[in-house]
C-alpha cells in the first residue's frame, strides 16, 4: 500500500502531519533540540507568552494523579520579547512551525502581546489562551464567559493578520456557547480542550498537594471529556477544531479526527516521552494503512451516528 498522506489543513495553516506539541508541555521547543527533530513535528505550540516575564506559582506545582496529572505552573514564561530574540531564531533554524500561545490580563494586553508576535518569521499561527484554570488574578477563567472571551478575541483580531486559534476551557456548562462567541469575533480555529480544574489532597497531613490548592487536570483521564467537546464544537461552528486531551497513541489521534478535529495537540504524554509527537504521528500512519485510509484528512468529521 502506498504511503499515507498525513498532511492536514487547519484553515490556512498547512501542517505536514496533524500532531502538534501542546503549549506548556514542550517548553519553547528549544529544550528538546538534539533529542527530537523539531522540524518533523506538525507544529510546536510554545509555552504561553505574556508581555513581561512571569515567575508563575510556588512549588509544589505538579502532582501525578490516576490516569493524569495536575499542574499549577501558573503560566510562567520568559516574556514575548525574550522569546522573539532568544528562542524563535533557534526554532526557525531547526525548521519548526511555531504556534505562538499567548495571554494577558485584559483585552488590551492580549492584543498588544499578539501584535508583537504577528508576522514574525516561523510563526504560522497565534493561539489565544484565556482558558487557564491557574490564573486566579483573572477572577475567573476568562474563556468560560462568552462575552468576556468575545471582547478579547475582538481586540486581538483587530491587530493581527496571522491565523488566530482560540483555546477553550472545559470548565463550562456548554462549550459551544464560548466556541461560537470566539468564532463570531474572528477566530480562525478553536483548540479544545484546556485542563479541567481539580485538586489532590494528602489525607495524613490534611493539606493540598499543590501549593495553589487547585490546578489543571490533564492526561488520559480527560480524553472522553475532550472527545465529547470536540464533537459538540464541530457540529456548532464552521471553523476548524484542534483537539487535545489525553492523546497518547496514533489511534487516539484517529478518534479525535473522526469526532471532528482537523488536527490535535499532545501534552501530558511528552512528560514521560519527549518524542511523543513524532511517535504518535508514525503510529497514526500505521493505523491509517491498517484501516485503508490514504490521507489523515479523510478522517475528519466522519463519525457515524
Amino acid at each position: 500500500m502506498s504511503a499515507v498522506d498525513l498532511a492536514v489543513d487547519v484553515g490556512a495553516v498547512r501542517l505536514p502531519n496533524p500532531v502538534v506539541a501542546a503549549s506548556g508541555a514542550f517548553g519553547y521547543g528549544t529544550e528538546f533540540q538534539g533529542l527530537v527533530d523539531l522540524g518533523a513535528i506538525g507544529a510546536i505550540s510554545v509555552k504561553g507568552l505574556s508581555l513581561h516575564a512571569y515567575d508563575g506559582k510556588p512549588a509544589p506545582r505538579l502532582v501525578e494523579t490516576p490516569a493524569g496529572m495536575l499542574n499549577a505552573i501558573g503560566l510562567q514564561n520568559i516574556g514575548v520579547d525574550a522569546f522573539l530574540h532568544e528562542r524563535l531564531p533557534v526554532l526557525r533554524a531547526a525548521g519548526a512551525r511555531v504556534v505562538a500561545n499567548f495571554w494577558g490580563d485584559d483585552a488590551d494586553e492580549f492584543a498588544v502581546c499578539a501584535e508583537r508576535l504577528d508576522g514574525q518569521p516561523g510563526i504560522v499561527a497565534l493561539e489565544l489562551n484565556a482558558a487557564s484554570p491557574n490564573r486566579p488574578e483573572w477572577g475567573t477563567i476568562l474563556a468560560t464567559d462568552p462575552a468576556a472571551l468575545a471582547a478579547i478575541v475582538r481586540a486581538v483580531r483587530a491587530r493581527v493578520r496571522l491565523p488566530l486559534w482560540v483555546k477553550l476551557s472545559p470548565n463550562v456548562g456548554d462549550i459551544t456557547l464560548v466556541g461560537r462567541a470566539a468564532e463570531s469575533e474572528g477566530a480562525d480555529a478553536l483548540s479544545a480542550i484546556n485542563t479541567l480544574r481539580g485538586m489532590a489532597v494528602d489525607a495524613a497531613t490534611r493539606r493540598p498537594l499543590l501549593a495553589s490548592v487547585t490546578g489543571g487536570l490533564s492526561g488520559p483521564a480527560i480524553k472522553p471529556v475532550a472527545l465529547a467537546m470536540v464533537h459538540a464544537l464541530a457540529r456548532a461552528v464552521r471553523i476548524p477544531i484542534v483537539g487535545l486531551g489525553g492523546i497518547r497513541t496514533g489511534e487516539d489521534v484517529a478518534e479525535f479526527l473522526v469526532a471532528g478535529a482537523s488536527a490535535v495537540q499532545v501534552g501530558t504524554a511528552i512528560f514521560y516521552d519527549p518524542s511523543a509527537p513524532e511517535r504518535i504521528a508514525r503510529e497514526l500512519a500505521i493505523w491509517c494503512r491498517r484501516h485503508g485510509v490514504t490521507a489523515a484528512s479523510e478522517l475528519t468529521g466522519t463519525l457515524v451516528r
